[in-house]
């Protein structure tokens, strides 16, 4: 088979994104014969890559701008360079550009999605309420316009398979599963949480949906119990007004500590300070877009054997049950002494870590669809 070229894309995802990057392009350079590219925005780019993959920080422009119109441009000056033979775009502002691109040449296209985009509009309060509604019609309309003409669809959340009409049945489920890197090493087995120093972390997207101010408020209670709690915050706050609300609620609070808020943190920093801290906190607010999906932040805990402290779901719940992994808990409606005893007096990952937390069974699937994919092109 002459050699391929693979083409993964994002308008807002950092080409050193732990899915678009850290998962897909990875796992596809080690099929034989083919060139992975990933284009996205401006970031760091990870100096041990494979050979054969290759980086174009393409875009780099306030979310909120002209910018991000002008990168469509951009985005098919790439596609006239690299003249891929597969196509995974993974945001839909892009799939237009991409369709087009195919129509005219001879590409496959697969969608990964990534997000059910016009839920999270609709759901969330990000936009005001007229401006999101028009938003996510316009994203919708793309998505069933244009999704008979796909190739195939990757998932990052089981649930998707029943939300999204416009799928089909021509899906590949690939969920957010954990990837090791080289140095990655679990806590021992029981963990067990004693009386003294307690450092707990809230990591990734920060977000009110997400429970920024729920996980202040609950390490503020137990701090004023235990004063050698502690809270570490490490994520990008894309939110201006609710990245001010924070900088102002933790001020005066010297036992929370915040990383990053207003810029990217790269991956390995928030995988090392899961392997440092004692409970993750998953202090998520009841939300349509957000209730029935796994958060990629739930299986990197449990890689590390970390306990966790989650909102009571019955999806997570039954994951942490299974695996005693952790407690879930009302964010809004607890009695802080209460839950310290229980935290105490009992022991996490009894089973050790469970196994079906990482990535390697999302490989198997990606690599066998596209290798047959670019095999039927030949």
């Amino acid at each position: 088979m002459s050699e391929k070229r693979i083409l993964l894309a994002s308008l807002l995802k950092p080409v050193n994104d732990t899915r678009m990057y850290g998962k897909l392009a990875l796992s596809l350079c080690k099929l034989p014969d083919v060139q992975v590219h990933v284009a996205g925005f401006s970031a760091p780019t990870p100096a041990d890559a494979p050979a054969n993959l290759h980086f174009h920080s393409i875009f780099s422009f306030k979310r909120l701008s002209l910018g991000r119109f002008a990168a469509q441009k951009l985005y098919w000056q790439l596609l006239q360079t690299i003249k891929p033979d597969l196509l995974i775009v993974c945001t839909h502002e892009l799939l237009l550009a991409s369709w087009w691109y195919c129509k005219s040449y001879s590409c496959k296209l697969i969608y990964d999605v990534q997000e059910n985009y016009s839920l999270n509009l609709t759901a969330q309060d990000t936009y005001n309420p007229v401006f999101k509604r028009l938003l996510a019609k316009g994203v919708r309309s793309i998505e069933n316009l244009l999704a008979p003409t796909l190739a195939h669809f990757f998932l990052a959340e089981q649930s998707y398979a029943q939300e999204l009409s416009f799928i089909a049945d021509r899906y590949t489920i690939l969920e957010n599963k954990f990837k090791p890197a080289l140095n990655y090493s679990p806590k021992p087995t029981p963990a067990f949480i004693k009386p003294g120093p307690i450092k707990l972390l809230y990591s990734g997207t920060i977000s009110g949906i997400y429970g920024i101010f729920e996980a202040i408020k609950f390490t503020t209670d137990w701090h004023q119990l235990n004063p050698q709690v502690t809270l570490t915050i490490i994520g990008y706050c894309a939110h201006e007004p609710t990245l001010l609300k924070l900088k102002q609620t933790i001020a005066g609070k010297p036992y929370i500590t915040l990383i990053g808020g207003d810029h990217l943190v790269p991956h390995p920093e928030i995988l090392q300070a899961i392997a440092t801290h004692d409970i993750g906190l998953l202090p998520y607010q009841q939300n349509e877009s957000t209730y029935r999906c796994i958060p990629t932040k739930l299986y990197e805990y449990m890689a590390y054997s970390l306990p966790i402290i989650v909102q009571y779901n019955k999806l997570w719940d039954d994951i942490l049950s299974a695996h005693t992994a952790g407690l879930s808990i009302n964010f809004n409606n607890y009695k802080i002494d209460t839950l310290e005893s229980a935290i105490y007096n009992q022991p996490f990952y009894s089973n050790g870590v469970p196994q079906n937390v990482f990535w390697n069974s999302e490989e198997e699937k990606l690599v066998a669809l596209v290798s047959q994919m670019l095999d039927t092109k030949s």
